[in-house]
């Protein structure tokens, strides 16, 4: 199986200091995983504010490095909002689709959000 990460564990798997680092880096192991603009974007967006404090140079070289050592599958974007599940409230709108993307390419959706409610989401254990 492989796992399209979501926002969340793609930054707790990159910043050692994030709460749920441990906790990606016990699941990681032997996993196949994959990302998408969404997901790339998303982590620089966030590594980029002044809770993670990285310059934009800083947080893209850190997703080149790591995508360089652990070679995630890229998956585009090709999915119709529209003919991806429907959100149940628009705070998980961005969740909804990328759980559909991964259900549209075979897999799972990798997250450390425990309120998750779509078929294909994957919540790391604790």
């Amino acid at each position: 199986m492989t796992y399209l990460l979501d926002v969340s564990t793609l930054l707790a798997w990159l910043w050692v200091d994030h709460e749920h680092h441990q906790r990606v880096m016990r699941w990681q192991k032997g996993k196949s995983v994959a990302v998408c603009p969404i997901i790339e974007l998303g982590f620089i967006r966030i590594s980029t504010q002044p809770a993670f404090g990285a310059t934009m140079d800083e947080a893209r070289k850190m997703l080149s490095a790591w995508q360089e050592k652990i070679q995630p599958r890229f998956i585009p974007c090709d999915l119709r909002l529209l003919d991806s599940a429907a959100a149940p409230a628009s705070g998980r709108t961005t969740d909804f689709y990328l759980a559909s993307l991964a259900e549209k390419h075979g897999m799972n959706w990798a997250t450390l959000d425990n309120d998750s409610r779509h078929q294909t989401a994957f919540v790391l254990p604790d």
